[in-house]
């Protein structure tokens, strides 16, 4: 007896959740700037759906504080103040250090091991200056490291702000002109291998708020 393939969820899910799991997924990832509007038609017809499925994933994402929805219809991508990156700074900065100290316990070397080819795809896209594809392998970075936390509830937080400051973050990535992979990285890959719980918490600290700080300063000046 053949045996039938599974069906993928991705395919079998409801419109509306694979409307909202894909677009989810772009601002997450820097694909839109801040302030970027979208409409509904325009989102129905990139995925293939009709009006409902597309409403009901913007109001998704709009409680997810993804997109902001004005009084008149209007859908955007959220430009955040400077009060609100230095808010979403320092709730990464609690969220991410303590899931990486939870991880550490967990973080044995195969682990270690796929971090380290993720941060090597890292500086490759630094090298060719693909904006998306960095904020992409960089979070991937982080959210291997932290589901060895085995704390989803935190995790899920931590995606939530991820998710808020998806365009931010391209933004950002367009303002440093970076040519060379961040350092935070290899300083978090170096404390995990000493066991060293201290210096990662200082690592990830440094890592997951110093480019949302420049930002501040270039917003100051």
């Amino acid at each position: 007896m053949l045996l039938q393939p599974r069906p993928d969820p991705a395919q079998t899910a409801p419109a509306h959740d694979r409307v909202f799991r894909a677009l989810r997924a772009r601002i997450m990832h820097g694909e839109l700037s801040p302030g970027e509007a979208l409409t509904l038609r325009g989102i129905a017809r990139d995925h293939g759906v009709s009006m409902t499925p597309a409403r009901e994933a913007v109001r998704r994402l709009t409680a997810e504080g993804a997109l902001s929805l004005s009084a008149s219809g209007r859908v955007a991508t959220p430009e955040l103040s400077a009060d609100r990156i230095e808010e979403l700074a320092a709730l990464r900065a609690l969220l991410e250090v303590e899931l990486a100290s939870r991880a550490l316990p967990r973080a044995h070397g195969v682990l270690i091991e796929r971090m380290q080819a993720i941060n090597g795809q890292v500086a490759e896209a630094v090298a060719k200056r693909d904006a998306v594809r960095y904020i992409r392998l960089n979070l991937e970075f982080h959210r291997l490291l932290y589901l060895r936390a085995q704390a989803p509830a935190m995790l899920a937080m931590a995606e939530t702000v991820w998710l808020q400051l998806g365009p931010t973050m391209r933004k950002l990535y367009g303002r440093l002109n970076r040519t060379t992979p961040p350092t935070g990285h290899r300083l978090i890959l170096a404390a995990l291998m000493a066991g060293d719980e201290p210096g990662l918490r200082l690592a990830v600290r440094a890592d997951v708020t110093t480019g949302l700080r420049l930002i501040l300063a270039g917003e100051g000046g």
